[in-house]
């Protein structure tokens, strides 16, 4: 009797083990993030305008159904020269507060349509990496969620680059945020990294932001290395044990310059070996990268430019290693 105890008990025991990760995967984030291939579609100023957002190819005196023809192309554009099938919008209350938001929506709605998901990331205008108005910005956030939240497609990311804030202020105004739109899945939400985005090791160990995705940015001016091995360990210390919620939303490189990117020849090159490390790890550990940018006018790192109605890649080797890292 004590032995099929015993033995009941074992495989009761060994059962539990075996569906414990399961359990623990349906309840929390994805256990991977490469279904987002992602563009940043950006501001030709930056993002970081006190004033509306206004990516490239869009004016301020645009409609609705002008912003919309004008996305359908460069949506169109990022998904047939990349594969891209996402895109990061950035907003601001200024922008989302005011009637440019209902004609800015055009530029999501056109991503939408085209089966793309959708992170509309918030961009501070006093470039001290804090919530520039608290009332604003929750606001302009009750706005979005109203708007968009129950679209599965579409993604929120509270803040970008809380360089201002300390790792425990960031995660009280994150879990504020999160109990504020606690009808939001936290699958939805990526909280950003501390500093510029740099770091998820915080962030990830932060019980109050459990479910969550995970954002963090990665730049090949930040360290002079010139090996895709140092540069793998550089990022590597910053993904911690967070890989599999960790979406590295800006990753970019020059893409005007006329640098090679393809395999065999990435050492001995700063960004070079940066990109190849970046994306071959990426790749490896099936993790999501949006790329800064898809579209940004005068910015040496975009990868696209604009041709017509749609667009032209400014580097193939660039693309091609792009899609390496996504999985292509």
């Amino acid at each position: 009797m004590n032995r099929l105890r015993s033995r009941t008990r074992l495989r009761a025991f060994l059962i539990a083990a075996l569906l414990a990760p399961l359990l623990t995967v349906s309840h929390g984030a994805s256990a991977a993030t490469n279904d987002f291939r992602g563009v940043n579609w950006a501001d030709s100023r930056d993002n970081y305008v006190d004033g509306w957002v206004i990516p490239t190819g869009l004016t301020a005196g645009d409609s609705y159904d002008s912003v919309r023809s004008k996305a359908d192309g460069i949506i169109s554009g990022f998904q047939q020269q990349l594969g891209a099938n996402t895109v990061r919008l950035p907003i601001n209350p200024q922008s989302v507060n005011s009637d440019w938001w209902g004609r800015y929506k055009g530029a999501a709605d056109s991503a939408l349509s085209h089966g793309m998901k959708v992170i509309f990331g918030y961009w501070e205008a006093n470039k001290d990496g804090k919530v520039d108005d608290m009332n604003a910005w929750n606001t302009m956030w009750d706005k979005v969620i109203s708007d968009y939240g129950s679209n599965g497609n579409v993604y929120f990311e509270p803040m970008n680059e809380p360089f201002g804030y300390s790792l425990n202020d960031w995660v009280s105004l994150c879990s504020s945020w999160l109990s504020r739109h606690s009808s939001t899945p936290r699958g939805r939400v990526l909280i950003s990294g501390t500093g510029y985005n740099d770091n998820v090791t915080g962030v990830g160990a932060a019980s109050a932001l459990n479910g969550t995705l995970l954002s963090l940015h990665f730049y090949g001016y930040w360290a002079s290395d010139t090996t895709r091995s140092a540069w793998t360990t550089n990022l590597s210390n910053r993904l911690g044990s967070y890989s599999s919620r960790t979406i590295i939303d800006e990753a970019g490189a020059p893409m005007t310059t006329g640098l090679n990117y393809y395999g065999g020849n990435q050492d001995g090159n700063t960004f070079t070996a940066y990109f190849a490390a970046t994306t071959d790890l990426t790749r490896s550990r099936q993790m999501g990268v949006v790329y800064w940018p898809g579209l940004r006018s005068g910015d040496t790192y975009s990868i696209t430019r604009q041709s017509g109605s749609g667009l032209a890649v400014n580097n193939s080797s660039g693309v091609a290693q792009l899609r390496w890292g996504w999985g292509l």
